[in-house]
């Protein structure tokens, strides 16, 4: 590999985290007496120091990347920015440890909203901006947003290494770099339009752009302590919910269906009809639950709260309007499975996807199929497009990672003191991008009271999660070529 592009291009992620701490920066020092004014300055200046010397000194050549290199830059501009991300709340101190700085920033940049703050709304404007601008780049992924500035086939192989064959699948023959800038596109809109809509309901300007920007990128951070629920405003929970279903949808086909004036787009998804239909049977369920046994005794008021919370979970973006822990063990259940499931490949959502579990699914059927009758010529179509044997294997070794990544993890934070329940569902919000899971980091508390080493393995749990396992196998592969 040739470790000066690599370094090149790190570099000018580095430039665009500086960026954003500059923007934090701005509103900190619009924001009378915030005192985070000095440590995002203070960050953002070190960042342009440490991003902008491979662009000065390492000279980037002309050179055609290869996989491998790609995949390096991808990585190493997840580590680096997540490492460098931290710095704002390590210099601001507080509760903000080394372990529980970083922490804060790998949640913000994968987008799992798992946090360390035991009171959020004490935290100063410009870093809570911080805290959300993190999760809003990482929803669209860093590299991606970078490699908007590059041309050629460095764009088309950067956001091809970070955005999944999978993403890609509905846009087959197109190059990664259109299907790239479309996605883009799609996010700023939704964005844009969750953010008045936010502001119709009543919502201020900062809360309205913050939790626009959160429910857009499936992170889930808010700047109250008791999320969503502080605001007990049913309008800003509908905006909310259909913000977090629209984030949870393929953004090219939203692209298509929206931007372009095409709704049969949506309609004509098998991955998106799936999707919403999964969603709309867990939302019944789970209030049916609550009426019977939950100790709900309005219909309205048991489906508000379930239709939220579904679509919360299930979008893996973690906002609360209610403690879930507190609920009956088949509505646990049913959000177990929904944190692990998620939403559609393409979006800003985490988990498996339900593209991979559709194709699991109809490759499953094909096997006993062939079983019963092996001389008959049978394919896997999803979309009406037929998927070749090997993207079925793929996703069932994908599944295959994912379940064993979640039972490894689960085994040491059982190891190490936490319980069953805690354990086990801190490990599935972890690597799925979902944030709170039941137990001691339920809906209403966090992750500050685990041990440190524990906040490590979850921080490596998000990484994993959000770049989809393989581009770490990828990179430690690399390396023991070399």
């Amino acid at each position: 590999m040739n470790w000066r592009i690599i370094l090149w291009y790190i570099g000018v992620s580095l430039l665009l985290v500086a960026a954003l701490m500059a923007v934090s920066a701005a509103v900190a020092f619009l924001t009378p007496g915030d005192e985070s004014r000095l440590p995002l300055l203070f960050s953002a200046v070190l960042t342009v120091i440490v991003g902008g010397y491979p662009l000065i000194f390492v000279r980037r050549g002309r050179h055609r990347l290869s996989f491998s290199e790609g995949n390096g830059i991808v990585v190493g501009a997840w580590l680096l920015a997540c490492t460098f991300g931290m710095l704002p709340f390590l210099f601001y101190g507080r509760e903000f440890t080394p372990v529980n700085a970083i922490f804060e920033s790998v949640s913000g940049f994968t987008t799992t909203g798992a946090s360390i703050l035991n009171d959020i709304e004490a935290l100063p404007r410009g870093l809570q901006f911080w805290r959300i601008s993190t999760a809003w780049v990482g929803g669209v992924g860093i590299v991606t947003l970078f490699s908007m500035i590059t041309v050629g086939s460095d764009r088309s192989m950067l956001s091809g290494v970070e955005i999944s064959s999978m993403a890609r699948q509905p846009f087959d023959g197109e190059r990664s770099g259109s299907f790239a800038a479309r996605m883009l596109a799609t996010y700023v809109a939704l964005t844009l339009v969750s953010f008045f809509s936010l502001k119709l309901t009543g919502m201020g300007w900062f809360d309205a752009a913050t939790n626009a920007m959160s429910a857009c990128s499936t992170c889930g951070f808010c700047t109250r302590n008791t999320s969503i629920a502080f605001y007990a405003n049913p309008a800003a929970e509908v905006v909310l919910t259909v913000s977090m279903l629209a984030a949870g949808i393929h953004f090219g086909i939203l692209f298509l269906a929206v931007l372009k004036g095409r709704p049969k787009y949506i309609w004509r998804s098998e991955t998106i009809k799936v999707f919403l239909s999964l969603v709309g049977i867990a939302m019944a369920i789970v209030t049916a639950d609550l009426m019977f046994n939950g100790g709900y005794h309005s219909l309205p008021a048991a489906l508000r709260d379930a239709t939220f919370q579904v679509a919360s979970i299930a979008t893996t973006t973690g906002f609360a309007t209610e403690d879930t822990t507190l609920w009956p063990p088949l509505s646990m259940a049913v959000l177990i499975i929904c944190s692990l499931i998620c939403g559609c490949s393409g979006s800003t959502s985490g988990g498996i996807k339900i593209d991979r579990i559709i194709l699991a699914a109809k490759g499953v059927h094909r096997k006993v199929l062939l079983a019963v009758r092996p001389h008959q010529v049978r394919t896997v179509q999803v979309d009406g497009r037929q998927r070749p044997e090997e993207q079925v294997n793929d996703v069932f070794s994908y599944i295959y990672c994912y379940l064993f990544i979640v039972v490894v993890f689960a085994t040491v934070n059982m190891a190490l003191g936490l319980d069953f329940t805690t354990g086990v569902t801190a490990s599935v919000a972890c690597i799925g991008n979902v944030g709170p899971g039941f137990g001691e980091v339920g809906s209403m508390a966090n992750y500050a009271a685990l041990p440190a080493v524990l906040k490590v393995t979850g921080m490596i749990e998000m990484l994993i999660g959000r770049l989809e396992i393989f581009p770490f196998l990828y990179l430690f592969s690399s390396f023991r070529r070399k």
